[in-house]
């Protein structure tokens, strides 16, 4: 009888102790699985709040270009505008970085209504490609993605040729929406792709425009030399230095530069000295969540028009 007691005393210690620890892994899941929660919760808090801010640096940055460059006849590199704003606080940061991009050549400009080659642009592009050692015939593949038609240039492709692929598709036949795009078209690589990305843009200057004017107060070098067979190395150096010491204010004074007097009256109607395109972008960071929103904003309206807007 005695055994017998000790026997269930035993047992009942033993599921005592068994129920206690099952309740103490309930109560640490239970612990653990709040903390989870709250934590996703504060990292949902933080991410929507790190998102407002950067679109609110990106809508923000849009008016104060606006507003900065009212009544101004030029845009330049020394503009207050080409430097980059931060702003701090206890919790997180806000940096606005803003680019022109009316110092590039519009790939979207270069194929016509009518599907011929806008030439300045056809040509401007032949010289860029030249300098950068890219393969000649990307143009015409380039073209057959961009005009409406099906007919397939000398070193081109349209949709019979990317059905071949795989994974297969066609040819868009309408403008670019993004430069990525053109990582589907025939003959371009990746790292035709890097070289080309600094320097082109989707967009006019102007809404509307039938040919889109490069800044030559922004453009990079390579572009400046990519206006005329006339511009080298050395005369796109000359830009650069005078346009550091001076904006050029007008086309005309481009001639001021040893060598472009007999150059610029050419360039008339194809640059400009103020741009009013421009690409923004807005990194916000609250404690460990971060976003980011790509914008490019055309100024040329009463109100900052946005072509483009990314986030991520």
């Amino acid at each position: 009888m005695i055994g017998r007691l000790k026997n269930k005393s035993g047992f009942a210690l033993i599921l005592t102790l068994v129920v206690t620890a099952l309740m103490v892994a309930v109560v640490v899941e239970m612990i653990h699985q709040v903390y989870v929660d709250t934590s996703l919760s504060r990292g949902f808090r933080d991410g929507q709040q790190a998102s407002i801010l950067a679109e609110s640096g990106a809508a923000g940055g849009a008016r104060l270009l606006q507003m900065a460059l009212s009544g101004r006849s030029y845009t330049a590199l020394s503009d207050l505008w080409a430097t980059p704003i931060r702003l701090d606080d206890e919790v997180g940061w806000l940096e606005i970085t803003i680019s022109e991009e009316s110092g590039k050549i519009n790939i979207n400009g270069f194929v016509q209504p009518n599907g011929e080659y806008e030439p300045f642009t056809l040509a401007a592009l032949q010289r860029l490609g030249k300098r950068l050692q890219l393969p000649g015939d990307i143009w015409s593949a380039v073209a057959d993605w961009i005009d409406s038609d099906d007919l397939p240039r000398s070193g081109g492709a349209e949709t019979p040729y990317y059905r071949t692929l795989k994974p297969l598709y066609s040819a868009h036949n309408g403008k670019l929406i993004t430069i990525t795009e053109l990582s589907l078209v025939k003959g371009i690589t990746p790292q035709i792709l890097g070289k080309l990305r600094p320097y082109l843009t989707l967009y006019t200057d102007q809404a509307g425009a039938p040919v889109s004017t490069v800044n030559i107060n922004t453009a990079p070098k390579e572009i400046l030399a990519a206006l005329d067979d006339r511009i080298d190395d050395r005369t796109a150096e000359l830009i650069l230095e005078e346009r550091s010491l001076q904006p050029f204010k007008s086309t005309g004074e481009l001639s001021r530069v040893p060598g472009m007097d007999t150059v610029a009256p050419g360039l008339v109607g194809k640059i400009s000295v103020k741009g009013n395109l421009f690409k923004i972008t807005a990194v916000a960071k609250v404690k460990d969540s971060a976003r980011t929103v790509e914008a490019v904003v055309r100024l040329s309206g009463r109100y900052p028009e946005f072509l483009s807007w990314q986030e991520y």
